[in-house]
């Protein structure tokens, strides 16, 4: 350590939000350069590369080839698809020095698929399954968290190539193994949850999410069975359907200073004409139309009304996977003067659907079923409907799943309530299907000699981030605690002592355990204190801390276990024999 590339900090920086963040810029294994842009720094490096190559080797295992792509790419493939529009203001472009358009590489399903194309005709090929660890650029409108959420970040992509349905399943599934032998092997507790396709396109997609208190995801989990789902991929229940002609006919109600749902609840329920059937009304009795704008790739743009149940938001995560790939913006005030039909507050359904006059599509949540009976805008000022019924009164266009989902909920697989929680997405795969090769004309001879289109699978694992995510589960508040399979080191030897006879027996330990086969970082620093030596050996967090020190006199020094904490002294001449067990 005395001539390692290092300097660890004593305070936190200013622009850290969680753990992981925190620590590895305190630890020395990261430096920021810019806004979601990092360095590493040797430690940090040593530790990128081991999870580099369990992920390289988990997929070296399972029969996937290792290819290497540019980070730097034609527009061309990216139109093809429709991604060059579709990602936006996130993707990096550029051009050369001759205006030919570039852009820094996202995800490379466009380059996966061109080079099968380039090599492979015929069914007798395939299955093939090829991945790369290679650097990706986003531009991220709020890089933060550290390495967590950057704009610059290391990643493995992976695709499968299979001529029918049922290849794509086999190749999945022996992705899905190797994703969780891979996660395992990095000792990442994970969750496998249910998601959304989102931009990437296909039919079954999973997320595997490292539950976190600061996680950026949300996820349920059923209390009762195997459900668990990404907050954005949770289906709604939807209630029995109702007899609309046995309901009460709809009325329009003044309704002065009920600015909010509960103040329009108070408001139906002191009302003795309102609740004539006994009715109590709820704010979830309450229909909530919310409006937002819609823009797509092609630069049009289009509103649409959601309908929620009052007691629930529409959540933006959930309503932005719902209708990918266009993108969600707020309606704004001048919207609202090109649509005098919509007034604010009081919108109700009654005017809207694509059939309506209006001509404004409207979906609705899955519990507003046919014959519900709901409270509503009149669309007037200070007006509301009072059993404005579904499919008597109002035709929605259809359902989204877009209102915010909520801690015991019923799980849509047995009923049971679920249960909220937060993680970070370490791993994401996908059943693409023939998208990406129906755009790129990707298509093989089947047996009987007819062109066929190939089917695909995409795998990513976020392989910064996943440094990232361990460093969030495995901390306390004396620094990082590595699993030895991505530690920088086995084993961190201090010597405190101003004894030459000290640093001697450390630097020869060091000597032996190297020899034996063990990663060890020494600290050999004479001007360091014992004490600034032990802050640092527990912020670092190399698994297993040995101390050769004053206890040298007796013939012992002492073994720490860095996530227990639990010491023992042992002679020095057992010390290589009894560390080797301990860190087998």
């Amino acid at each position: 350590m005395s001539t390692l590339f290092l300097r660890t900090l004593r305070d936190d920086p200013a622009d850290a939000e969680v753990p992981s963040h925190r620590l590895l810029v305190r630890a020395g294994y990261v430096r920021r350069v810019a806004p979601g842009v990092f360095t590493w720094l040797p430690l940090g490096y040593i530790v990128l590369r081991n999870v580099e190559e369990i992920v390289r080797k988990q997929m070296v295992n399972a029969g996937f080839q290792e290819v290497h792509f540019p980070a730097l790419l034609p527009r061309e493939p990216y139109e093809a698809t429709g991604r060059w529009d579709e990602y936006g203001p996130t993707l990096f472009r550029l051009q050369d020095r001759k205006e030919a358009d570039f852009l820094l590489g996202p995800t490379h399903e466009e380059m996966f698929t061109l080079l099968v194309k380039s090599e492979y005709s015929s069914y007798k090929d395939l299955p093939v399954s090829l991945f790369q660890i290679q650097t990706k650029y986003r531009d991220e409108a709020r890089p933060r968290a550290g390495i967590l959420r950057g704009r610059e970040f290391v990643m493995k992509d992976s695709y499968s190539f299979d001529y029918t349905d049922g290849g794509l399943v086999e190749s999945y599934g022996k992705h899905r193994d190797a994703y969780i032998k891979t996660f395992n092997e990095l000792g990442l507790s994970y969750v496998i949850c249910s998601a959304t396709s989102g931009a990437m396109g296909g039919s079954a997609s999973e997320e595997f999410l490292a539950p976190c208190e600061n996680g950026e995801d949300t996820f349920v989990r059923c209390t009762a069975c195997d459900y668990a789902a990404n907050v954005e991929a949770v289906t709604t229940t939807p209630g029995p359907v109702a007899d609309a002609d046995a309901q009460q006919a709809a009325v329009v109600v003044s309704t002065p200073d009920c600015s909010t749902i509960d103040d329009l609840v108070k408001f139906a329920n002191s009302d003795a004409t309102l609740s004539s059937d006994g009715r109590v009304w709820k704010a979830e009795d309450t229909l909530k139309n919310v409006v937002v704008m819609l823009e797509f790739a092609d630069g049009t743009s289009a509103p649409l009304i959601i309908g929620v149940p009052g007691d629930r938001a529409v959540d933006e995560k959930r309503l932005e996977a719902a209708v990918a790939p266009a993108a969600v913006r707020a309606f704004e005030p001048a919207d609202f003067k090109e649509h005098p039909e919509l007034v604010p507050g009081y919108i109700g359904p009654q005017v809207l659907g694509e059939k309506s006059p209006s001509g404004i599509r409207y979906l609705v949540d899955p519990r507003v079923v046919p014959g519900s009976a709901w409270l509503t805008g009149a669309n007037v000022s200070d007006q509301h409907a009072f059993n404005v019924v579904a499919g008597r009164d109002f035709e929605p266009d259809g359902t989204i799943e877009a209102a915010e989902v909520r801690e015991g909920d019923p799980c849509p697989n047995c009923g049971a309530p679920l249960t909220l929680a937060r993680g970070i997405e370490i791993g994401h795969i996908f059943q693409l299907g023939r998208k990406y090769a129906e755009a790129l004309d990707l298509k093989v001879l089947d047996e009987n000699g007819k062109r066929v289109v190939v089917t695909m699978g995409s795998y990513g694992i976020g392989v910064s981030r996943a440094v990232a995510a361990v460093a969030e589960q495995s901390h306390d508040d004396k620094g990082l605690i590595w699993p030895r399979a991505i530690s920088p080191a086995d084993v961190h030897i201090v010597a405190t002592s101003k004894d030459d006879a000290v640093y001697a027996a450390a630097g020869s330990l060091a000597e032996d355990l190297e020899t034996a086969g063990l990663r060890v970082l020494y600290d050999d620093r004479r001007a360091a204190s014992p004490g600034v030596k032990f802050k640092d050996a527990e912020l670092i967090g190399v698994p297993t801390i040995v101390v050769v020190g004053r206890g040298l006199v007796d013939g012992v020094i002492e073994i720490k276990d860095r996530a227990t904490d639990e010491r023992r002294e042992v002679p020095v001449g057992e010390a290589v024999s009894v560390i080797l067990e301990v860190c087998s």
